[in-house]
């Protein structure tokens, strides 16, 4: 059922980003060019693996917003884009965010107290950002977090994320390199 997104990460490009073998995908990068049926077979699974009876679809920018506004359309559900820019809108919450390469501040806005979240992202990879969102989601705001939904898990991010919030992701598919080739297996 899910042979095109196999097939898209096992023939996608690999790239050396200072000794690190990288991936390059559509839907974690943005590049390669997406085409809309690999786009619309990871909506279609994201609809049918998550729970999204929630009040507002949240996502971190950069990669989540191109799964958050389809979905946001296909579902009549709002939606928010955790941001690194601060708006200092009232409400506003900052997350900081660590992950095995990088560390930054994002930041919340329009969700509020009691709000049913379903949370949004392209990729796990570590799970620092994730798990910072979560944490402020549910301990600063006081959210609700129905579901979060992550097509891509590479690395330990998802495995993190549960055993330090006590949320189960769910994941389609887990991708790796191995001897600079990419390796994708199907989760669900």
């Amino acid at each position: 059922m899910y042979d095109r997104i196999v097939a898209s990460f096992e023939n996608c490009p690999v790239v050396d980003r200072g000794g690190y073998s990288y991936f390059v995908h559509p839907l974690t990068d943005g590049v390669p060019r997406m085409d809309p049926a690999l786009l619309r077979d990871f909506l279609d699974w994201m609809i049918s693996a998550g729970d999204f009876r929630c009040d507002i679809i949240a996502a971190p920018e950069a990669m989540g917003i191109p799964l958050a506004a389809p979905l946001s359309l296909e579902l009549g559900i709002p939606y928010t884009v955790i941001r690194k820019k601060a708006y200092c809108l009232p409400g506003e919450v900052s997350v900081e965010q660590r992950t095995g390469y990088s560390s930054s501040v994002m930041r919340i806005n329009g969700i509020r107290r009691g709000d049913r979240v379903t949370l949004v992202d392209d990729v796990a990879s570590t799970g620092g950002t994730l798990v910072a969102i979560i944490r402020a989601l549910r301990d600063e705001i006081g959210a609700e977090i129905v579901d979060v939904v992550i097509p891509v898990d590479k690395g330990e991010g998802i495995e993190t994320v549960e055993r330090e919030t006590g949320i189960r992701v769910r994941s389609l598919v887990k991708v790796g390199i191995v001897d600079g080739k990419v390796v994708c297996t199907l989760l669900s």
